[in-house]
């Protein structure tokens, strides 16, 4: 595939906080620590005070690989962390269904990109691409279900325990689904398999993901973390309790929160007194704070703050960080110099920068992950031939329907420069009143008002009018929209993988691989 960069501004696409945080925004310069660029990252690795186990990291991924046999890239770099001068870059993402939307898939290339980037800048150190599983997650309603042929697939099941520790016994229906559509080419019957192997023989949706990502990454030696560890949770257990008794990080994400909307930004997460839920089984349930005792919401389990404590102290598995905690146990367990996330991440990291340096973890580098939207060959052909560049289909579809129009009409449909002769016929009438009499003035205005009113009406008829005499080319401007913006909204947020991979198999990971370059700052379009 050909790639092509435009900015991330044109598509009209993304929040003024990611926006302003690209383009080096002052005000924003207090809710990180360093700037996305290899200056940044080499301040991060320089300044790096790791708290956690490199020991207890390799022990924890050799026992989540054992039955998976990794290849030697993944091997080797799960044996790297064990070094000092080993550095991960990491992202995190829910356990979707089939790996869910395609940016699933663009937030795992550009981590994968950035670590072999830092690698060729320091060549006398290590980097680790790692994907962190959200297993502890428990919104299963949020990641049961994948689009694919503007169809909806989803797998019915009722939980409200950890996703990750989900059964995988009533997925065989989603799977059967997912094949049919992915059909019997040569590219659909491989990722059929891989789906199949990922979901029918394993037990539960982390040790299924971790294969179906396995299989599609591990030739870039990305290494896939499931913290939910009691080995992990203990490196973390002294934060949980401190944050749970004394409410450190309401307070510190609130005043945060608040700076940020003070600048006219919107905040993205909101935090609780106490951030932690109580793990258990098919049990995640908030913990509250009611009654001089803690409380696991809708159920009979309660802790005095004594019982509480000895609890995390021998069950610190059993304690799971919410959204805005999360951050700080992976911070807390790997040797992490970079974060990539969405739009959305990279705007709550913001709200938890004082919350890090209350508790003295150190904060990653933040790194909005590549955008993507394919093009393909029938949808290229149409633009090319209506006339459009491949950055006019960011615009709306009203307007490059008027666009069209405006290019390929021999009548004259604005009615510009009659309105301002009228304009300018009116201003001497009202000259004119004026003179006889001062309040004629008004009434002169008016019925300019009026006639401009009048005039913008007509306008529009002419056009609708011209419009109609287009239809066949304004239709082929509707479909394209429709194909590469689905809903209405950009590709990489609707489409899952499955159409990319049947069309193109490995060439479009391949490709994303060779054209996404993760600290380039701008919006990739890929060609086939």
């Amino acid at each position: 595939m050909q790639a092509k960069y435009i900015s991330y501004q044109e598509t009209g696409s993304f929040s003024k906080l990611v926006l302003d945080y690209i383009n080096n925004k002052e005000q924003l310069k207090a809710f990180y620590s360093y700037r996305p660029d290899m200056a940044g990252l080499a301040s991060a690795m320089e300044h790096r005070n790791f708290l956690g186990n490199r020991t207890t990291l390799v022990e924890v991924l050799e026992d989540q690989y054992q039955h998976l046999h990794p290849n030697k890239s993944v091997t080797k770099n799960i044996e790297l962390l064990g070094l000092d001068n080993t550095f991960t870059v990491t992202t995190g993402h829910q356990l979707n269904l089939f790996t869910g939307p395609l940016y699933f898939i663009y937030k795992i290339v550009t981590t994968i990109n950035l670590a072999i980037e830092l690698q060729i800048a320091h060549p006398d150190k290590n980097f680790v691409p790692i994907y962190w599983m959200a297993t502890e997650d428990h919104d299963f309603d949020e990641i049961n279900h994948v689009s694919v042929d503007e169809k909806n697939i989803s797998w019915i099941q009722q939980t409200n325990g950890a996703t990750g520790r989900l059964s995988t016994k009533t997925v065989a229906a989603a799977v059967t689904a997912y094949k049919g559509y992915l059909g019997i080419s040569r590219n659909g019957k491989r990722i059929a398999k891989l789906v199949e192997q990922a979901y029918l023989q394993h037990d539960n949706l982390a040790d299924a993901t971790r294969f179906l990502v396995n299989s599609l990454f591990e030739k870039y030696g990305l290494v896939i973390v499931n913290a939910d560890d009691a080995r992990l949770k203990k490196q973390f257990a002294n934060i949980i309790a401190e944050d749970i008794i004394h409410h450190n990080s309401a307070r510190n994400i609130e005043t945060s929160s608040q700076n940020l909307e003070d600048l006219g930004y919107k905040t993205q997460v909101n935090g609780r007194d106490i951030n932690f839920f109580y793990l258990n089984d098919n049990l995640r349930e908030r913990l509250i704070f009611e009654q001089g005792k803690y409380r696991v919401n809708h159920t009979d389990i309660s802790f005095t703050e004594a019982e509480l404590l000895a609890e995390i102290e021998s069950h610190p598995e059993r304690f799971s960080p919410n959204v805005v905690m999360r951050p700080m146990y992976q911070e807390v367990i790997l040797p992490n110099i970079a974060y990539i996330g969405g739009g959305a991440e990279v705007a709550y990291w913001m709200q938890l920068k004082a919350n890090f340096d209350y508790y003295k973890v150190d904060f990653p580098v933040l790194l909005l992950r590549n955008s993507a939207l394919v093009i393909d060959k029938r949808s290229a052909e149409n633009l090319y031939k209506l006339g459009f560049s491949l950055e006019d289909i960011f615009l709306p579809v009203e307007e490059l329907k008027n666009i069209w129009v405006k290019r390929n009409t021999t009548a004259q449909l604005s009615l510009a420069d009659e309105t301002r002769a009228i304009n300018s016929i009116f201003d001497q009438i009202k000259l004119n009143a004026y003179k006889i009499d001062k309040t004629l003035s008004v009434s002169t205005d008016t019925a300019k008002q009026r006639t401009n009113h009048l005039l913008a009406n007509l306008e529009k008829k002419l056009f609708r009018a011209e419009k109609r005499k287009h239809e066949m080319a304004l239709l082929q401007i509707d479909n394209v929209k429709k194909r590469l913006f689905p809903n209405g909204t950009l590709q990489e947020r609707i489409l899952n993988i499955a159409p990319m991979y049947v069309n193109y198999g490995e060439d479009f990971l391949s490709s994303c691989i060779e054209n996404f370059e993760p600290l380039g700052g701008d919006f990739t379009v890929l060609l086939p």
